[in-house]
């Protein structure tokens, strides 16, 4: 990974204020992202910014300035920042299990735009909460389909799942969902995969779907699905093997199978929210100690999984580089790092402490700064931020 000039630049100036221990966000890249998708989609598609990815208030601004449809939301929490941050509340769409009574009775208040119901017993408490206020809203379902995408980073479908209600359950779900009054049913939510590279699997993802949904409407003569949800998938290029997501040849091929299924008149989100933020990101974080273990080298830096978790547990390592800030060592024979396998790991007091692992560096030492890349997705809010209460690391964005 080449750290940019810009990136280098600002560290060298904290380092003079203290322990480097930061995010350093930069906009551009997302901004470049809509404009490709834009370019890419079909007109009837509709993406939407997933903040679990980074809830900072400048990605929601740059999703805002950019044009995204909404806001793909999983919390009240979530729903509020992104009101805060200028997106109506009809802007929003509420996804993910486990939704609270005055989480659901805060999307009825405020009209959210649909309500991904997960299971009956979710859509039974959001219609009691409906009648109670008279209202009626607009809900997907989501399905656990019977199929899955195996070249992804986590799958989210196929075997037994806490998302949605498994496909083959459908017969027996839907007349049950469709009977309650204050729900109006509007249409799918499958999300099969997350961290997909290879188009042609997300292109199968939305044939099986767009067949899901056909034969849905076949089965029951009052449904319409006027609405499918795709949900994300998109892949980063984490391990660096050259690989990236052709979003232009995803836009071709999802055309054409809107052609071939006759569903010009429907309308479909994605929800992206990796996608569109990996890129904005660095985790930056002073080496505070190296030494040799039983023979491997360990470089420990000022934060762990507290701040970045995200490589801990997915097991896997994001792209790192050293900025070199020529410190005095503290000792003659002190140890450094010259062309070696190495492992990084952070303050906390546990083994589970990994940032990264068997990473070839050419050179560190003590006082340089570990920058870790593609961390703008699931960085800092996924993190232990509590553990050991460590100071908060900065998030700083780059003009």
């Amino acid at each position: 990974m080449k750290i940019p000039a810009h990136v280098a630049r600002q560290l060298r100036r904290l380092a003079t204020e203290g322990t480097v221990n930061c995010y350093l966000y930069d906009m551009d890249p997302m901004r470049e992202r809509f404009v490709n998708l834009f370019k890419a989609l079909p007109e009837q598609v509709q993406p939407f910014y997933a903040m679990k990815a980074n809830p900072h208030p400048a990605f929601l601004a740059t999703a805002k300035q950019s044009g995204a449809a909404g806001i793909e939301i999983a919390s009240l929490g979530e729903a509020k920042r992104a009101v805060d941050a200028g997106f109506r509340p009809d802007q929003l769409i509420y996804t993910g299990p486990g939704k609270r009574p005055e989480e659901l009775r805060w999307c009825v208040e405020h009209g959210v735009r649909t309500v991904h119901v997960e299971s009956l017993v979710e859509a039974f408490r959001l219609q009691q909460i409906c009648r109670e206020r008279g209202a009626v809203q607009d809900i997907l379902l989501r399905v656990n389909a019977n199929f899955d995408i195996h070249d992804a980073q986590t799958t989210f479908s196929g075997g037994s799942r806490k998302f949605g209600v498994d496909e083959e359950l459908l017969p027996e779900v839907l007349p049950r969902l469709l009977a309650l009054d204050a729900l109006r049913f509007r249409g799918l939510h499958v999300y099969a995969a997350s961290g997909v590279l290879n188009v042609a699997d997300l292109l199968q993802n939305c044939r099986l779907v767009f067949a899901m949904a056909q034969q849905i409407e076949r089965d029951f003569a009052a449904v319409r699905c006027d609405i499918i949800d795709f949900g994300g998938g998109f892949g980063v290029d984490y391990l660096e093997e050259g690989r990236s997501f052709d979003v232009t040849a995803y836009g071709e091929g999802l055309a054409r199978l809107i052609d071939a299924y006759q569903l010009g008149d429907r309308r479909f989100v994605l929800e992206l929210g990796r996608y569109l933020a990996a890129e904005c990101g660095w985790f930056c974080t002073e080496i505070l100690d190296i030494k040799t273990s039983r023979g491997k080298k360990q470089v420990i830096c000022a934060g762990g999984i507290n701040h970045f978790r995200r490589p801990a547990a997915l097991a896997i390592n994001h792209p790192v580089a050293i900025v070199r800030m020529g410190r005095t060592p503290l000792f003659d024979g002190q140890e450094g790092v010259d062309h070696e396998q190495v492992y990084f790991g952070g303050p906390l007091c546990t083994g589970a402490d990994k940032l990264a692992n068997d990473v070839l560096i050419d050179s560190a030492a003590v006082g340089d700064i570990a920058v870790f890349g593609l961390a703008g997705a699931y960085g800092l809010s996924m993190s232990n931020i509590e553990f050991l209460s460590h100071a908060r690391p900065q998030e700083i964005v780059l003009a």
